[in-house]
């Protein structure tokens, strides 16, 4: 299954459109005023990793046979200036739930172990850049 995102921005309008296999929406983003996003890669990446959690929680619970009641996902990262890759990334979760402790402990377990954006994070996966041949396309 392929999933994707596109931004696309001019001064004072910027939109994101994400799709999974076929299924596709519209994210409203909020644009800067000079061109580009208000919201920052780091800030999406945050993002990518909270949504994944709490996305993945809900799925494991299911199949694990819990009620969750809900769910809070906070990830933090340090980014030490332009250029360098995020550091001392992390995450936590906590998760309103009539399960035991002992069932929630086992959930958090679980669902860390098989969250796709954490996995793809730790593995290192490469990233290609693929051009657009001269550059002068129009948005």
């Amino acid at each position: 299954m392929e999933i994707a995102a596109t931004v696309t921005s001019s001064p004072g309008r910027h939109w994101a459109v994400v799709r999974t296999g076929s299924a596709e929406h519209e994210l409203a983003v909020a644009p800067k005023a000079g061109g580009g996003c208000a919201t920052n890669g780091g800030e999406f990446l945050m993002l990518a990793l909270a949504t994944c959690y709490c996305n993945d929680l809900y799925r494991e619970a299911a199949r694990l046979g819990l009620t969750l009641d809900g769910v809070e996902v906070e990830a933090l990262a340090e980014f030490a200036g332009i250029g360098l890759a995020a550091s001392h990334v992390r995450y936590r979760a906590s998760v309103r739930s009539p399960a035991s402790p002992q069932d929630i402990a086992r959930l958090l377990r679980e669902t860390d172990a098989v969250a796709e954006v954490h996995n793809t994070l730790r593995k290192g996966v490469d990233v290609q850049w693929l051009g657009d041949g001269d550059g002068a396309g129009q948005p």
